[in-house]
């Protein structure tokens, strides 16, 4: 089992800026990939950015140029640095690590963004 715990959500205005943590513990397989998802009221679940254990980062074309997704792997550690915020970014984050060579897949328990226009 893997645990994933988030941190960094809150309220901000528009144009503001916001860094979300999330910390894997247990049992973490080294091929992989950790990412950041959102879900907003009454939307799907969708991809905001990805970064995988060889750096290889993927992004949704609404946060291109605001968001940035790096990781630290002695800690375990994925962070999304979100920047020139919009309400649209307003929604549950969940945090992700998936098994590139296996089915394996954890999701943390989400963290709320806010951002008042």
């Amino acid at each position: 089992q893997v645990q994933l715990v988030e941190s960094g959500g809150g309220s901000v205005q528009a144009g503001g800026s916001l860094t979300l943590s999330c910390v894997a513990s247990g049992s973490i397989f080294n091929v992989n990939a950790m990412g950041w998802y959102r879900q907003a009221p009454g939307k799907e679940r969708e991809l905001v950015a990805s970064v995988t254990s060889f750096t290889t980062t993927t992004y949704a074309d609404s946060v291109k140029g605001r968001f940035t997704i790096s990781r630290e792997n002695a800690k375990n550690t994925v962070y999304l640095q979100m920047d020139s915020l919009k309400p649209e970014d307003t929604a549950v984050y969940y945090c992700n690590i998936r098994s590139l060579i296996s089915t394996r897949n954890y999701w943390g328990q989400g963290t709320q963004v806010i951002v008042s226009s």
